[in-house]
């Protein structure tokens, strides 16, 4: 079985959904800060990480801190992005491998609006355990569907209320470098086949350069306790345009580096992480009809 298939949040992909929390809790701590989230610091301080993961601005740890800025851009985008769908009438959203977001329970949503997560089992778990002893509150109707993106997941999403004749927003956060090309296929497909007009998708998409060496990027990812050789495929694989383009979304892509800009933010730009934040990119689709 794959490391895919049998992450927890202290291994693997979860790491990686812990460093992204680690971000939020920082960014958090911040006067100048770009989002609050009150939840990241305590599913950071709860999972008794085998690597440090700090959670406020203080605190030393230089590369988690780099990935700190990035972090919040994309975060921000992306619940500027839930926002403006929200307000054009979109009233239900998926999050595909939703990790530790806690967007359910900071944001402001429409009344009557539905929230589906998906992501593995034991991630879930431990979100919600740690979320519950906060006494936190969903701020729309949310539901958590514990599953593998390679399962059935249409049909429990179905199951669960999800409403096909209904405009959705999709996110595909921090999931795209993970998956190779016929999984990514298969996802796309299958968010298709779910989505009526007008309903909306972005995607975090990362376009590496051919010269950036695959250790190099693993040199940084060990220093979190990742082996990026383990969970990344180092196939070359269409963009997502590509697939969505010919099903009659319309897409269009921005910069990360032209995001921070326009929130005041620099992103590192000088090492292999910085290599990886001038190659990322919010792709965003609308379905015609």
């Amino acid at each position: 079985m794959s490391a895919l298939h049998d992450w927890d949040i202290t291994t693997g992909v979860g790491v990686t959904a812990l460093a992204v929390a680690s971000g939020r809790a920082v960014e958090s701590g911040r006067d100048d800060r770009l989002i609050s989230d009150p939840h990241a610091a305590a599913l950071v301080g709860a999972a008794e990480s085998p690597v440090e993961m700090p959670v406020s601005p203080t605190e030393e740890a230089p590369l988690l801190k780099r990935m700190a800025d990035y972090v919040a851009v994309r975060t921000r985008y992306f619940d500027d992005w839930f926002a403006e769908a929200g307000a054009r009438g979109v009233r239900q959203a998926v999050i595909l491998a939703s990790g530790l977001d806690t967007r359910a329970f900071r944001a402001e949503w429409p009344e009557g609006f539905r929230l589906f997560e998906i992501d593995q089992p034991k991630v879930l778990e431990f979100k919600d355990s740690i979320l519950g002893s906060e006494s936190a509150r969903a701020r729309c109707e949310r539901h958590a569907l514990g599953m593998d993106l390679r399962e059935d997941w249409a049909h429990e999403l179905v199951r669960a209320g999800f409403d096909t004749a209904q405009p959705t927003a999709w996110l595909a956060e921090g999931l795209s470098p993970y998956l190779p090309a016929e999984a990514e296929s298969g996802l796309l497909n299958t968010v298709h086949s779910l989505s009526s007009p007008g309903s909306r998708l972005v995607i975090e998409h990362t376009e590496l350069p051919a010269n950036l060496a695959h250790s190099q990027l693993n040199e940084v990812a060990l220093q979190w306790g990742i082996d990026m050789t383990e969970l990344m495929s180092g196939e070359r694989k269409p963009a997502p345009a590509e697939r969505l383009r010919p099903a009659g979304w319309n897409v269009s892509r921005e910069a990360f580096t032209d995001i921070a800009e326009q929130y005041g933010r620099q992103l590192p730009s000088d090492d292999p992480l910085g290599t990886v934040f001038r190659n990322s990119y919010a792709l965003s689709a609308r379905l015609e009809g």
